[in-house]
């Protein structure tokens, strides 16, 4: 097996093999990739190690297939150092007169949902007492309310009250009076709340709740949270760097027994990230025409219950189609598809905005489109700071990063201070 370092080291001259068997110059070839013909130069005589967006640039000017970026080490997380999440517990909330918010769950083995009455009831078919009904009526409308809230503002400010939602449901279910409505609430309560600890910083509190939220659908039989539960577990994978663990989760959301099409669609949708990642163009575009044919179907019928996954973005196939196309080093391509699908989402949805636009000036940025790259950043930034958003912030890294290739250009300099308050805030 050949290590992190022999793969590194042997990164640049495969680079200039593939190059001048091709018959391209060095200065053509840096040209082409909107680098500098030093930094290329550097790196394939291994004096200075590539980026992982610099080989996979590399891949697709060279059409080599992904080879290249294989060759380039990515952190995937050992599975043996995560943190095991079978417990209910307590829990503890701690709010700062700030706004900062922490969450923890306090070891302590019990039943899941506090005890088997659920359970129980779930198979019992009789209408439900009407005060109940109605809280889970008003349950509904709080996560969904949430849900929208969480577009617009940080996700540390709405995980208190996801968190209470979800303690909330987990006392009806312990007073035995509710059935398997309670667990479908309560699993997809805390699947949300696993996305809100994820934007917030907190990747072992994001797994804490997906792990709760698989827990309760297998429980109650919830296929669709179940499923969806997967696809989030290989979002999180996915924003870590590791393309295999969030294709084999996203596969394994699509092996789910009855399994609907919006699922199966979502699913799709993140192998191709997967994909993307790993440097695999073919793969990518089959699960993207997977997802796409899913989620055609998902529309004809929609299930009942509180809606899983986004629903702010018209064509969340198209705007991920250019993500992955900047992923697989192809930022022209992606700019041109981000430029047609942004426009598309609503301004409400500052978040899901926020998230592709970044990309959509990275994009412009790494084809040397300085000028609409900036304008697009300026134009974001300040809100960026405002919704605190771990996974776009980590976006904003790159963009910073990308800039500074033309540090000397007015433009750029003048986006330095901002990029100072965005990433720097607090510290």
């Amino acid at each position: 097996m050949t290590s992190s370092a022999e793969s590194s080291g042997a990164f640049g001259p495969r680079l200039r093999g593939y190059r001048t068997g091709i018959g391209i110059s060095l200065t053509e070839f840096a040209r082409r990739l909107y680098y500098s013909k030093g930094y290329v130069s550097r790196v394939e005589t291994g004096l200075q190690a590539p980026s992982v967006e610099f080989a996979r640039r590399c891949d697709a000017e060279l059409d080599a297939g992904g080879a290249l970026a294989a060759l380039v080490p990515v952190h995937e997380p050992d599975a043996a150092t995560q943190p095991e999440h079978d417990d209910d517990g307590i829990w503890t909330m701690t709010m700062t007169p700030d706004g900062r918010t922490s969450f923890t769950p306090v070891r302590r083995r019990d039943i899941l949902l506090g005890g088997a009455a659920v359970l129980a009831a779930a198979g019992i078919r009789r209408p439900l007492p009407a005060p109940v009904a109605g809280q889970l009526a008003h349950h509904r409308e709080l996560l969904e309310s949430a849900r929208g809230l969480g577009q617009v503002t940080p996700a540390a400010h709405v995980l208190p009250m996801v968190v209470g939602q979800a303690q909330a449901l987990r006392g009806l279910a312990r007073e035995g009076i509710a059935r398997a409505e309670v667990g479908v609430l309560s699993a997809r309560v805390a699947e949300f709340a696993g996305w809100m600890a994820q934007e917030a910083g907190d990747n072992d509190g994001a797994a804490w709740w997906i792990a709760r939220s698989i827990k309760i659908a297998r429980e109650t039989d919830d296929r669709q949270t179940l499923a969806y539960a997967y696809v989030r577990r290989a979002l999180l994978s996915m924003y870590q760097g590791d393309a295999r663990t969030t294709v084999e989760l996203a596969r394994q959301a699509q092996k789910e027994p009855d399994t609907p099409p919006r699922i199966l669609g979502l699913a799709a949708q993140r192998e191709a990230q997967g994909h993307a990642l790993a440097g695999d163009y073919d793969r990518c575009m089959r699960a993207l025409d997977v997802a796409a044919r899913q989620l055609d179907l998902a529309r004809e019928k929609v299930p009942e219950g509180p809606t899983i996954g986004t629903s702010h973005v018209r064509d969340p196939v198209a705007v991920v189609t250019g993500c992955c196309l900047y992923d697989l080093g192809r930022p022209g391509e992606a700019a041109a598809v981000l430029d047609r699908e942004l426009p598309r989402i609503p301004a409400s949805a500052v978040r899901a905005r926020l998230r592709f636009g970044v990309r959509q000036a990275l994009a412009h940025a790494a084809t040397g489109d300085l000028e609409r790259a900036c304008a697009l950043t300026a134009s974001m930034l300040e809100q960026v700071a405002t919704i605190e958003s771990a996974t776009i912030l980590a976006d904003v890294t790159k963009l910073a990063a990308t800039f500074r290739r033309w540090h000397a250009h007015p433009e750029v300099r003048a986006l330095d201070p901002v990029f100072g308050r965005v990433l720097y805030r607090g510290t």
